[in-house]
């Protein structure tokens, strides 16, 4: 009857219904054929699972996002980064870089990330001589830290699904995507000394000075969340509010950017959002909620444990998986169908659930370079006005760097655990 749930899923993914709808209705197609569960569980499954105050962070960071990327606050930010990097060789690529790490810390969206900083740097790339779909490319690789440098709302979903602190999540996050900001940066300067890139003057000391004094309030808001999570003054339930009323104070009260228009349109945007995954959440508890009944995922582990399969070849089966979902899902979505399966698969091979969630979000998150559900990139060849097509080859290089990434994450556990550890000590 297994067999027969994914069977049934697919096929309704492959007739393109929506992944909420077809969640719900292939699980209860296979509850009412078996009757191992009452049909009135459905909805107080899913009544239960959004019942859940760790859950609330989602929304609220949410919210934080597009409060950011409505603010005003991605000007200063790409300013500020242009003081500090924009002089190296390819400095307008490696801003780009630097300036998703610095919103993806306010935002925790990929999307509003590439959005947000590809709508300023796009035509300045273009115009000091870059290839549009480089240009274009190299923001949808840097939108992508946005899920990865906490507060990331993947790594909300995944600690929630998955029973593990979300605070423990957002440290074990810093490294790896600062890690990986800086390896899609080294592609950037191989590509700017290949296409003769000029390089710009360095800024003075007061330029810097200045636009870090532009910023500085911008900069503060992932200081004074991750701050109080990790000093104990706050859950990261409590932060994801902070994080909406410090947005809505500096995007309305300093930067002057939020009217009442504007805070009209943050609050539609969000509630779309928010609607659809908290549609998602619910009917994915109940198909996961099935599984855990019928013990798979438990068996799943059991057949590798006794089957003694090198715990690399199944990180390496897990990660070609998780390339292929990503290209057809959204990554959310994703890590609630799959945390359950695969969860008790890497703790039977000995690995860090905090580990592998870390893993499992910046593997996803190159499902949003690739076709045909690559947000970041519809997103940034939107903003390039390119056609998507055309930026899948300059893409490549990216997405090559990303999953080595992942590999070396997995190899060098440390990377993700070890500012932890050092937390915790």
């Amino acid at each position: 009857m297994t067999v027969l749930l994914l069977i049934v899923l697919s096929v309704l993914f492959f007739l393109n219904v929506p992944i909420a709808i077809a969640l719900g209705l292939s699980t209860t197609l296979i509850v009412l054929m078996t009757g191992t569960l009452d049909l009135s569980t459905l909805p107080h499954r899913m009544f239960t699972t959004l019942d859940s105050f760790p859950l609330l962070a989602a929304p609220f960071f949410i919210l934080a996002g597009k409060i950011m990327e409505h603010g005003g606050i991605s000007e200063k930010i790409v300013s500020f980064a242009n003081s500090l990097v924009g002089h190296f060789r390819g400095g307008l690529g490696h801003v780009s870089v630097v300036a998703c790490m610095f919103f993806a810390a306010l935002s925790g969206s990929a999307v509003a990330t590439t959005a947000a900083v590809g709508g300023l740097l796009v035509p300045a790339m273009v115009k000091a001589g870059y290839d549009r779909g480089f240009s274009a490319s190299v923001q949808a690789a840097g939108g992508t830290t946005g899920v990865m440098i906490p507060p990331s709302v993947p790594m909300v979903m995944f600690a929630v699904s998955a029973g593990v602190s979300v605070g423990d999540l957002f440290i074990a996050g810093i490294v790896p995507g600062i890690l990986v900001g800086l390896t899609l940066m080294i592609w950037t300067y191989i590509y700017s000394v290949r296409a003769k890139i000029e390089i710009k003057q360095r800024a003075s000391i007061k330029e810097v000075f200045t636009a870090f004094a532009q910023s500085v309030l911008a900069i503060l808001m992932p200081i004074i969340i991750l701050g109080g999570i990790y000093g104990g003054y706050f859950t990261p339930t409590e932060a994801s509010v902070i994080a909406v009323v410090y947005g809505l104070l500096v995007g309305a009260l300093v930067y002057r950017q939020i009217t009442w228009n504007v805070l009209k349109k943050i609050l539609l945007e969000t509630v779309t959002v928010v609607s659809a995954l908290s549609f998602i959440i619910a009917t994915a508890s109940f198909f996961g909620f099935y599984l855990t009944i019928e013990q798979i995922p438990q068996q799943i582990g059991g057949l590798i444990t006794n089957a003694d399969i090198a715990p690399i070849i199944v990180v390496l089966l897990i990660v070609a998986l998780l390339l292929v979902v990503g290209m057809f899902m959204d990554e959310i979505s994703a890590i609630i169908i799959l945390t359950p399966i695969l969860l008790p698969v890497v703790v039977a091979i000995g690995m860090d659930p905090i580990h592998f969630g870390v893993i499992m979000v910046i593997n996803l998150a190159i499902g949003l370079l690739t076709p045909p559900v690559g947000l970041s990139m519809f997103v940034a060849a939107k903003v390039a006005n390119i056609e998507h097509d055309k930026l899948i080859k300059p893409l490549l290089p990216f997405i090559f760097i990303l999953v080595v990434d992942v590999l070396i994450l997995y190899l060098i556990p440390e990377i993700s655990l070890g500012l932890l550890e050092f937390q915790k000590n």
